[in-house]
Formats: structure tokens, sequence, C-alpha cells
């Protein structure tokens, strides 16, 4: 952790900030360790501490050596915020204020006297370039993504609803070492496969049409991974299927081949956008391309349309393009990349299968 509140005692002191107030949940566990569900950093040149109510002592004395641990009862927060930021009055001090509500605001912060800094991605921006460990963490998540990806291509068939499907593959994770899910496991069918976000339903599996599954693992030490597939059981019923499929494929291909240091995250985004508007699907892809990943399913950086997030060495990101067809269906292809210096290094690496053919004596799938 000493190196990571470096790091930010660096960036502070080129945003010329005297200390900082941290208390998003994930950045708080990055820079301390501690996984409480309440506190506060305050970083200074040459002092960490972390604040929390009596539940978090013994747990913040255990998970962040090296901080000093304040306690502050609940209805005490403004007294205890006052004198803990008294010696900065006057002073400039960087606030999450994505993260403030506007109770807490007006309460504990605005009365001080501090020429308050308002920041959204000071830390995020730090989290967003990962060390060796995290990347050795979120690799075990991509495995184990992809591990059930693969176990989904076993367990999928025709009769079998969505909700069912996602709930085994929900235990398979659990299982094989995840906290949970990193997100609602979405499988989506037939016309729901065109809501991007569509959550599991009582609907049945049918044979023939787009089955899209959105999965990934949380692991125990908060890091997560990302990986989505869209498949038929059977032979599909439409050859809208192949012409949807093969678009995302090649967009998909396309952006992933040109990842590297340097680029936008609108370029990024772009370059598998043109792929689909050349296959006539443009207006049908209605997302953005990508997002980093982390301690965060979603973090710094975005590849998306409007994008100026440029991507650097140490960056994880997906890549994700779709197309949704409202009253068919839709596919999406997505995939973690690591950007080194000489490109990008797939971290997942689930088996595409468009088509699983079924063998009804056996119920048994084969690609």
């Amino acid at each position: 952790m000493s190196e990571r509140l470096t790091r930010l005692r660096a960036a502070s002191k080129a945003h010329e900030l005297d200390a900082c107030l941290i208390n998003e949940a994930n950045n708080r566990r990055y820079l301390s360790g501690f996984t409480g569900s309440n506190g506060w950093l305050f970083i200074t040149a040459d002092s960490a501490t972390l604040i929390t109510d009596g539940r978090y002592i013994e747990q913040a004395g255990r998970e962040c050596p090296g901080f000093a641990v304040i306690k502050i009862a609940r209805g005490e927060d403004v007294e205890g915020f006052r004198r803990l930021l008294e010696p900065f009055l006057h002073k400039r001090v960087a606030l999450e204020s994505d993260q403030v509500t506007l109770e807490q605001w007006r309460r504990w912060f605005q009365p001080l006297e501090v020429d308050w800094a308002f920041t959204t991605g000071l830390v995020a921006g730090l989290r967003s370039q990962k060390e060796a460990g995290e990347l050795a963490a979120i690799q075990a998540a991509a495995q184990l993504a992809d591990a059930t990806m693969a176990y989904a291509y076993t367990v999928a068939k025709p009769g079998m609803t969505e909700a069912e499907l996602a709930w085994r593959l929900e235990v398979y994770l659990h299982e094989h070492g995840a906290h949970g899910p990193a997100f609602e496991i979405i499988v989506a069918s037939g016309p729901n496969s065109a809501l991007p976000h569509a959550r599991p339903t009582e609907r049945p599996i049918e044979a023939g049409e787009p089955l899209t599954i959105d999965l990934g693992a949380r692991l125990p030490n908060g890091y997560h991974s990302d990986l989505t597939r869209t498949f038929c059981l059977g032979q599909p019923t439409s050859d809208t299927f192949h012409a949807v499929y093969q678009a995302v494929a090649a967009a998909h291909r396309h952006a992933a081949a040109h990842l590297r240091p340097g680029l936008i995250g609108a370029e990024a985004d772009r370059l598998a956008r043109a792929v689909i508007e050349q296959a006539g699907f443009g207006d049908k892809f209605v997302h953005s391309l990508g997002h980093g990943v982390g301690l965060a399913v979603h973090e710094q950086p975005s590849l998306g349309p409007q994008s100026q997030d440029v991507l650097q060495v140490g960056n994880v990101v997906t890549v994700e393009p779709g197309i949704y067809l409202p009253g068919w269906g839709g596919v999406r292809i997505e995939d973690l990349f690591f950007i080194r210096a000489d490109g990008a290094q797939w971290l997942s690496h689930a088996q595409e299968i468009a088509v699983q053919h079924h063998d009804a004596r056996t119920d048994h799938f084969h690609d």
C-alpha cells in the first residue's frame, strides 16, 4: 500500500493539494486494504489516517497496517471532522464530490473554512494502471469466468429457463472459488437478447434462437472479470443469426487488434463501430465498446464514443461490441485485454461456439 500512497501523494502535489479525503469503497480498499462498509481516508504529505465507527475499529487495525485509526461515533461526525480538518483550514483539500451526499456536504464540510477541491477521478486514475499482483488477480478471475462459460455450454438445453441457467452458473462460480458473480449474471434468450442488460426470466430457452450469457467472477481479493458469449442451441432458425454474429465477431477482432498505449477511448470505439456500420447495423450498436475492470467491474478507462481517456500500459479493458434487433434478439462478444507496451494481451479465452448441435438421443451438446 505504501507505493500506492506515494503515487497518490505525487498526484496530489501535482494538483497543488495539501490533503485528500477519500470515501469511495474501492478507493479506500485500494489505498489502505480496508474492506469495511463505512470509513474515510485522510491522506496528507506525511500521514495516513482511517476514520471509521466502532464496528470496524478492530478490523481496521488488522487490515490497515501503517494507518492511524480514529473512531468517530455516529452522531459525532460533525465535530469529528472539524477536529480532523482544523489544521487544514484555508488549505486545499481534495474531496470526492461524487461520494458525498448533499446532507453530508451541508452539515460536515461546507461550514469549514477549507479550500475544497472537488475530485472524481484522482484515485480511480491510479487504479486504472494495474500492478503485477492486480493483473494476476484479474487473470485468475478471467480463468474462472472462462471455466464457467465452458460449463454453460455443457448444461444449457432447450426448455431450461433463463433463470435456471443463471442460477446454475452462479452456483458454479461459488463452488469454484468466487465470492460471487461480478454482477447479476445475464442469460437472455430469443427476443430478450435484444436487451443489452436483460435480467434472467422464467422464459424457456428455445433451440435455434440467440442465447447471450454475460458473466464475471468476483474473487475474495475483490478483483473481477467480465465475459460475454452468444450462441444457439441447435441450428439457427434464421439466417439473421449468421449475418449478425459475423459482423460482431469482425468488429471485435478489428478493435482488439488495434488496442495499444496512446489509443483514445473514442478511437477504439470507432474501430468496432465502423465495421458494424459497414455491415448495415450501425444504429443497432447501442452502447460503448468497453470499460476498465479491476476492483470495480466498471472503472477507468472508458472506451466509448465520447471518451477522451487514453489507453496506458497497465490498463485492463473489455472489448464488447454488440448488435441488437428488437423483436428478434441480439449478439454480443466480450473479452478482457491487458494493455502492454507492444499492444494488448488477451486475458479471457472462452471458446466461441456460435452454434451447438443437439443430439436428442443423448441429450448432449457438442460443437
